[in-house]
């Protein structure tokens, strides 16, 4: 694993907007643990040495700073979840005040199958950093890789790390797009589920759900 990876997905992020002041947190599966960004430091700042490694119980193996706030968020995420080789965990704005209404995304779009089925939920509300967060996340991503936090954010999964940081900005746009439609009183058709099986099918020979 590459630590320039993690600072120049987080760097990206940040400089979008979906990360901002210091919010947010990236990691990669890293043997029996994970390695994520650090608590409190701003994304400019942020070299190799900062990052932090941890295990699933939350003991820091290698890093001088204190892993993020929401390092319970991605241990149990990757504890539930083998397949999972990285997590991407976002702030960006139209999806996070999508959450703070605690509505998830229907299957307006097609590409909601992105996210691996015919919605993207909102988690219930937990107190950020908490286990309680963590096991609310990994409820509302059953059967799935993406999910709104309430009151919060947004957390994208990937057997890659540039395929988390694409569906985190995918979930934004379409966060985006569903809100517009809302904003204009419009009433989004949505796709029925047999729609739904045929865009996956699709997206399965495309190779778009790596």
């Amino acid at each position: 694993m590459q630590p320039d990876a993690l600072i120049e997905t987080a760097r990206r992020l940040d400089a979008l907007g979906f990360m901002p002041s210091k919010s947010g947190n990236v990691s990669q599966r890293l043997g029996g643990g994970f390695r994520i960004t650090p608590s409190g430091l701003p994304y400019a700042a942020l070299t190799g040495d900062a990052l932090v490694d941890v295990a699933l119980d939350g003991t820091v193996l290698a890093g001088e700073r204190r892993p993020s706030s929401e390092w319970r968020l991605h241990a149990e995420i990757y504890a539930a979840r083998p397949e999972v080789q990285a997590i991407v965990h976002t702030h960006s704005p139209r999806a996070t005040a999508l959450s703070c209404a605690r509505r998830g995304l229907p299957p307006f779009h097609y590409m909601i199958a992105l996210a691996g089925g015919d919605d993207i939920r909102c988690s219930a509300y937990a107190t950020f950093g908490t286990q309680a967060l963590a096991e609310a996340a990994v409820v509302a991503l059953a059967g799935r890789r993406a999910c709104l936090l309430a009151n919060h954010g947004v957390v994208a999964l990937g057997t890659t790390l540039a395929a988390a940081e694409t569906l985190a900005r995918e979930v934004e746009n379409l966060a985006a797009e569903y809100l517009d439609l809302l904003g204009a009183g419009l009433a989004p058709v949505l796709l029925t589920p047999g729609e739904m099986v045929a865009v996956t099918a699709q997206f399965d020979g495309y190779g778009r759900l790596t």
